[in-house]
């Protein structure tokens, strides 16, 4: 064999042998992805860096900051927003006129988006309720921005597939947790350009920011549909009751107690009862649904209800601290007075317990 004929064969094989390595480098990342931290800060938090296809569409958000996409949503609010402005339920109508019949009711505190305004009526889109509302009973504008700002919280939402969780706003910090898709958890804070703070299964973690939304959440009417199968299911509940079952009473008391422990349970015995106190005093209320079951599942007014932990804490398991705070609701007691409402304590006034406050 002649010299050239040598180093012929000497570069083909040198060429071969960069290709295995480099395929070799490449399944190995396949291989580890849910894990390997990547060196972009962005795509590091994201758990499956492959779900974000070259080939799919750009959404303008993500080229925004999380300043701007909060200013686009409270500009949002101005515009399209509306509230009611009732002590009790709102009625909603098929049609423009007092004599269509009723599709569903918008609850005090609750709100809906702008569709069409004529004649002293609105067109709104509330939850899964769509219909007409006389004007003189909405706010628009900064009077609906400001009272949705009252009563309302900010939710944090993805656009991709799953992120991490980090106990501190750092790359190097350590992972408590994941965000999936279909989650939603409540913004607490800005932390800068890169970090948003949130309520992760009732402790601070931290978010990056760049594959994550915000929107406004407030409270949503119900249609009649629900209305009516929610009083079928009390009206069962209270047959079986009288014929000497407990069960109902009990499921409710163990309801409760979920649902103190995914709000209060990393927070004191007076903060617990504070929760079940708002689920009580809204019960007692004309404002709200009159059971607790009504009032927890109610549409879109408790975060871990919608999510479906509350469900899961119901079926599992659910401390006896909460229980006793829940029955110590239940039985009248209250550590926040008549409020109605909680969240994290903040700039909202009120009265102040632990991490939250209440009002």
């Amino acid at each position: 064999m002649n010299r050239r004929n040598r180093l012929a064969m000497l570069a083909a094989g040198f060429l071969l042998a960069m290709l295995f390595l480099a395929t070799e480098k490449v399944t190995v990342q396949a291989a580890d992805k849910g894990e390997h931290e990547f060196l972009s800060s962005g795509i590091a938090e994201v758990l499956d860096p492959g779900a974000l296809s070259t080939d799919a569409p750009v959404e303008e958000e993500k080229s925004l900051n999380i300043n701007q996409k909060f200013e686009n949503e409270k500009e949002r609010m101005e515009e399209e927003l509306t509230m009611a402005n009732v002590q009790n339920a709102l009625n909603i109508r098929s049609q423009a006129s007092e004599d269509s019949e009723k599709v569903g009711f918008l609850y005090k505190d609750c709100g809906g988006t702008i569709l069409e305004r004529k004649d002293g009526w609105t067109k709104l889109k509330s939850g899964n309720v769509i219909g007409w509302a006389k004007d003189e009973y909405l706010l628009f504008g900064e009077d609906a921005k400001g009272m949705a700002e009252d009563v309302g919280n900010w939710i944090v939402t993805l656009d991709t597939e799953a992120v991490r969780v980090r106990q501190e706003p750092s790359m190097n910090a350590d992972t408590c947790g994941l965000l999936a898709y279909e989650d939603s958890v409540e913004f607490i804070d800005v932390v800068d350009s890169n970090w948003i703070s949130v309520d992760f299964n009732g402790e601070i973690g931290y978010v990056n920011t760049e594959y994550v939304n915000v929107a406004f959440h407030i409270d949503e009417g119900e249609t009649i549909e629900v209305v009516k199968a929610r009083e079928k299911e009390e009206a069962e509940r209270k047959r079986k009751a009288n014929r000497g079952a407990v069960a109902a009473d009990a499921d409710e008391l163990r309801l409760l107690g979920a649902l103190i422990y995914c709000e209060a349970g990393n927070q004191s015995y007076e903060g617990m009862v504070g929760v079940g106190a708002v689920v009580m005093n809204r019960v007692r209320s004309g404002a709200y649904p009159n059971t607790i079951h009504s009032v927890i599942y109610a549409s879109g007014q408790f975060t871990p209800a919608m999510t479906g932990k509350v469900a899961r804490v119901y079926e599992g398991n659910v401390p006896e601290l909460c229980l006793q705070a829940a029955q110590a609701a239940i039985n009248g007691e209250t550590t926040v007075g008549d409020a109605t409402h909680f969240r994290r304590a903040g700039k909202r006034e009120g009265y102040v317990l632990g991490d939250h406050v209440f009002w």
